[in-house]
């Protein structure tokens, strides 16, 4: 056993109202500046639809993730390392500007400098790449409540996935269907594509957190990351030719603040906090044969932080005694591990997400409802939880690698809490039933019902910060959020050296056991 620590998130999509407000505070704070114009770190999106870029999920397309060998080990699905060398001048899996939207300014002189007339000026818009008028034909919220989804939403990737008759229930009854609002940021993962993808070597992942950058100094822009990431969450900026991507707000995480989607988020949606896992056991997690036992094998490697054994051997790893605390108060943990409530998206991809979601329950009252139920009757609910206009396995195509039985025992057990909370809110009784049918106790659903409707904000966010005597390593990093930085900020600064086992200081240790060895700065 190898403990390690990960900050994580957990974002209820039950709560989300796609006010977009987590994506323009990121905006403004990490992609304001030249080249980062179509660069959205933090992005919702309406689902069903076809996603920003276009059909990222398509891994038939875009070749990224993993997948397994004959033999069953993990290999890239963008090919060997011969293969990705030999396409760096020319990548087929390379989505274009199109699959993005082409950046734009405006002629403002146009229109400050206009002489007085009879008529209003009007300014046009220009590439930001070519200078020359362009126009408006795509966006990162084009499909913002269904606005483009009655052109773009057929081509959804998941519905691919789907039996033919669920797919065509989609479709023929889409302008009646619910739709759910789906934020996402750079995944974190634990066995991350990118990084292994990347032939000079830029990307890595943090020892101390997890967290995933790029070094700017290293990076070369040969987009390979863009490629492997199978979420499509590495950006490349056209003014300096080098990858971006969410940086986790890791300047406020070492602080022990949130991060700025998760504070300025209306809806508070999301958790953010520790958990602990087993490095030794990543890649076999990973490398399971089933992609349906993908969930169950990554809950595995992670470890229990009120296990003396794992706080014995994570204090002899020199994890510090108050992140194992703050692990044990893990929101994240308690929702992922502990109520089993929070699923990955897309597990798989073998990345090993850890960024999970609590799937949306509002549209299954909604169902009870239009069917004359009770949607307080665990029966009534049960049923429509199978019967929903947007069928079970679109959600499980998205949560679970289409185990539908993962997604409804999820909703099960939102559905359940619930009924038993109102219940024991409007006359005091004890819904036994309820708690019989999910396998939760009392206690187990006063708990959850505590951080999904009522947590505070320390609750939320449980994010031990930075301790001093790693400063002078974390100070290697850069700026922190200054973003007058011209490579992009936060991103700078020499991290290791090159030799796969970091750079002395317990800053930086690449790659973990999960990730083939680099060395002599060469890259995975």
């Amino acid at each position: 056993m190898r403990p390690m620590a990960q900050v994580a998130m957990v974002m209820n999509l039950d709560k989300c109202i796609g006010c977009h407000t987590c994506s323009v505070t990121c905006k403004q704070t990490w992609t304001n500046r030249d080249g980062t114009e179509y660069v959205w770190f933090n992005n919702v999106e309406t689902k069903p639809g076809i996603g920003y870029p276009k059909h990222y999920e398509d891994q038939e397309r875009w070749k990224g993730g993993w997948e397994l060998d004959r033999k069953g080990r993990l290999r890239l699905r963008s090919g060997s390392r011969v293969k990705r060398l030999a396409s760096l001048f020319a990548n087929p899996d390379l989505p274009s500007i199109d699959d993005y939207y082409e950046p734009i300014t405006y002629d403002y002189d146009t229109l400050l400098k206009a002489p007085a007339g009879p008529h209003t000026p009007v300014i046009r818009p220009k590439s930001a790449l070519t200078g020359k008028d362009t126009a408006i034909t795509w966006g990162a919220n084009w499909e913002d409540d269904l606005g483009g989804a009655a052109e773009h939403a057929g081509g959804d990737p998941n519905l691919a996935s789907l039996p033919p008759e669920a797919a065509e229930r989609v479709r023929f009854e889409f302008e009646r269907t619910f739709m759910f609002h789906l934020p996402r940021i750079c995944e974190h993962c634990l066995n991350p594509a990118c990084v292994s993808a990347c032939p000079s070597g830029a990307m890595y992942k943090r020892e101390e957190d997890g967290i995933v950058l790029v070094d700017q100094d290293r990076c070369r822009g040969w987009r390979m990351c863009v490629s492997a990431c199978p979420y499509k969450k590495v950006y490349v900026n056209h003014h300096t030719g080098k990858a971006e991507k969410c940086t986790f707000c890791f300047p406020r995480i070492e602080a022990g603040q949130p991060t700025v989607c998760a504070e300025t988020c209306v809806g508070r949606l999301r958790y953010l906090g520790l958990v602990l896992y087993d490095a030794d056991a990543v890649t076999a997690a990973a490398s399971v044969p089933d992609e349906r036992d993908l969930l169950e094998a990554q809950r595995a490697a992670f470890l229990d932080p009120a296990d003396p054994a794992v706080i014995e051997a994570a204090l002899a790893a020199g994890i510090p005694a108050d992140w194992l605390d703050a692990a044990r108060r893990s929101p994240v943990y308690e929702l992922a591990v502990r109520h089993r409530v929070a699923l990955p998206l897309h597990p798989e991809y073998r990345t090993m997400p850890m960024v999970w979601y609590i799937p949306p329950l509002s549209p299954v009252l909604d169902a009870v409802s239009d069917m004359d139920g009770d949607n307080t009757d665990p029966d009534d609910v049960f049923h429509a939880i199978r019967d929903l206009r947007i069928p079970m396995e679109y959600l499980a195509s998205l949560f679970s690698a289409g185990d539908v039985d993962v997604v409804a025992g999820v909703l099960m057990k939102l559905s359940a809490m619930r009924g038993y909370m109102r219940a024991r809110t409007l006359d005091g009784t004890v819904a036994d039933d309820l708690l019989t049918a999910t396998g939760m106790s009392g206690a187990d659903v006063e708990r959850l019902y505590r951080l999904l409707a009522i947590a505070k904000y320390d609750e939320r966010y449980v994010i031990p910060p930075a301790h001093r005597e790693n400063a002078a390593a974390l100070e290697g990093l850069g700026t922190g959020c200054s973003l007058d930085v011209a490579g992009g900020p936060g991103m700078g600064g020499e991290q290791s050296t090159g030799n796969g086992t970091g750079n002395g200081n317990g800053k930086i240790h690449l790659p973990l056991s999960v990730l083939p060895s680099r060395r002599n700065g060469s890259g995975s």
